[in-house]
């Protein structure tokens, strides 16, 4: 019997679904197997080669950003120079005569650029190493109501945007600072060009006091140690500030005020640890000896620290720090550590500044962290005031460190090398019963080292220390530079 017609029709349907389903099977194992080659290729493709071109450039220090290493060009991204910089000092008229002297360390006629903002006029020299001066615009017109401050906080925080209304021409940063503060300008453009200054940026460093963070902020710039302001980010502010101040009376200084107009620009800080506000009492020692790995920025309140070089007047005193950081500006104050295990001595070098050596083996975890040599900002003898990690100063009086203070620095042609010559700080030692060399046969510490102006472009590192044979009875030669492959601080 002939099937019916919509037996028929079920028939045809169920013996086409052998053919439909090969075809889809067939599809999805074709686009598996692109799938499979297409990936196979991204994955075990070899990877990139990229050219490095070697230029040979003759450049100023602030100028370093760009060098060359073992036949390679290391470049940052942006090619800030010490040209690029406006700087803006507050400055009182009543300590005008003592503060310029500071200035005048640093500051370069020719190169560096900016102003001096003042509340009165002062008598100067023609010939005296300062930048322009200028009379800061008058604030009457603001509120100021903390009973425990100045009102001149309010003429200070208006300084970047009366320096922006100088005019200057090519600026990427402006860069506020005290008139009792002084700059490693080389090191501030090494910390500039690490940002883009087309940008807005705010950069600095908080204080070393706790307390000083937390009546403050944990997220403001301190003023006296310096603060960078990119060109984009400034204009903006001068829009605004003079409105922002009006809504902040009762603020205590001016970098307290700068910070809440930040937060209404909505920029927050970017912590660059080289700026030092030294929010402390008595020897900077501790502090310097074990300074973070980081270039040296700047440094405040010189007129309330001790002499950083004791029996030198303060002046002198930093003159004298300059003038060992103009052969390797990038590598002042940074620390090394090593050992004379023949002795037992551990050996702790803040290159251009001091060594100690301290009898007895201390872990390198141990002595990079800031020795207590110095009180916090409230004169209290309290660890837990500060913003980082210290140590006490040892009591055992086999442990008291030896200190030897930066004599001269010269550059020695035939050697290719930087001698640095450190003599012991004759001061009373403690008598000490362990049967063991003491330090005091010491007399002088010579260190060799070359320059390294492109240590910061690599990944941040200490340089290594070693104890070099010795020539001459009572003096200590030690090398120190690039650690290399596979190097240890051996205990």
């Amino acid at each position: 019997m002939a099937p019916s017609p919509s037996s028929a029709a079920q028939h045809r349907h169920h013996s086409s679904l052998p053919t439909v389903s090969s075809a889809v099977s067939w599809l999805f194992l074709s686009l598996l197997f692109l799938y499979v080659v297409y990936y196979s290729t991204i994955l075990f493709e070899p990877a990139p080669t990229f050219t490095t071109t070697t230029t040979t450039k003759t450049a100023t220090d602030c100028q370093d950003i760009s060098t060359i290493e073992s036949n390679t060009t290391r470049v940052l991204r942006f090619d800030t120079e010490l040209r690029h910089i406006a700087f803006g000092i507050a400055a009182s008229s009543r300590l005008w005569r003592i503060r310029k002297e500071y200035l005048k360390l640093w500051w370069r006629r020719g190169e560096t650029r900016g102003a001096v903002w003042l509340d009165k006029e002062v008598t100067t020299t023609e010939n005296e190493n300062l930048p322009d001066i200028h009379l800061s615009e008058d604030t009457s017109k603001f509120s100021y109501t903390n009973p425990n401050g100045d009102r001149s906080a309010i003429r200070i925080s208006r300084v970047v945007s009366e320096t922006l209304r100088l005019g200057m021409e090519d600026v990427r940063w402006f860069v506020m600072g005290d008139d009792d503060t002084i700059f490693i300008v080389e090191n501030l453009v090494r910390i500039l060009s690490k940002y883009d200054h087309n940008q807005f940026y705010y950069i600095g460093m908080t204080s070393e006091s706790h307390f000083q963070n937390m009546l403050f902020s944990y997220g403001m710039a301190f003023g006296g140690g310096g603060f960078a302001i990119s060109y984009p980010l400034a204009v903006e502010l001068e829009r605004m500030q003079d409105r922002c101040l009006q809504r902040y009376p009762g603020y205590y200084g001016s970098d307290d005020r700068m910070h809440a107009c930040m937060a209404e620009l909505n920029v927050p800080l970017t912590k660059e640890p080289g700026f030092h506000q030294n929010d402390v009492h008595g020897n900077l020692l501790g502090l310097l000896v074990a300074h973070p790995v980081t270039p040296l920025v700047s440094l405040h309140h010189l007129d309330v620290v001790d002499p950083i070089f004791p029996g030198m007047p303060r002046v002198q005193s930093i003159k004298h720090l300059l003038e060992s950081a103009k052969y390797d500006s990038a590598s002042i104050i940074q620390q090394s550590i090593c050992y004379d295990k023949k002795r037992e001595w551990s050996i702790l070098v803040s290159y251009g500044f001091a060594i100690q050596i301290v009898r007895g083996i201390l872990s390198p975890r141990e002595l990079e962290s800031p020795a207590r040599t110095f009180l916090n900002w409230h004169k209290r003898l309290d660890y837990t005031a500060y913003a980082f990690n210290t140590r006490p100063v040892t009591r055992n009086p086999c442990q008291k460190p030896f200190v030897y203070y930066m004599s001269s620095t010269e550059y020695d042609k035939t050697r290719e090398k930087i001698i640095g010559i450190y003599t012991l700080h004759r001061e009373r030692y403690p008598y000490c019963k362990w049967k063991m060399e003491s330090p005091e046969d010491i007399d002088t510490i010579v260190v060799l080292k070359k320059e390294d102006s492109s240590r910061w472009t690599k990944a941040p590192r200490k340089d290594c220390c070693r104890v070099l044979p010795a020539t001459k009875n009572g003096t200590l030669y030690l090398w120190i530079g690039n650690c290399q492959t596979n190097e240890v601080i051996e205990l």
